[in-house]
């Protein structure tokens, strides 16, 4: 089930991209140093962050947010317009596919 949190973030972010005419296809990774990134407690590897939101088996691949194909190493997210994220990343947005 997607909760109305996801929902939004989707829809504002997606709009947005949509708008700005950017091809996720060959979008660049998002760094961790990117000031949204930071925001948001990003890190291409979850095994790495010292967060305490993070939950054992989090990851941007089996997030709601995650737009990548499965099983691939990276793919869009909302987030991070126009930028990839690692599939085996994970930040303060997460929320588990339903």
């Amino acid at each position: 089930m997607t909760t109305r949190r996801v929902f939004m973030m989707q829809s504002v972010v997606g709009a947005s991209a949509l708008a700005s005419g950017v091809a996720m296809a060959a979008a660049p990774m998002v760094a961790e140093t990117d000031a949204n990134a930071k925001a948001l407690g990003y890190v291409a590897d979850a095994t790495k962050t010292k967060n305490a939101k993070f939950k054992a088996g989090s990851a941007c691949g089996n997030c709601a947010l995650f737009q990548g194909k499965p099983g691939a190493a990276s793919g869009p997210c909302p987030l991070f317009a126009g930028k990839q994220v690692s599939a085996k990343g994970w930040c303060t947005a997460y929320a588990k596919k339903a």
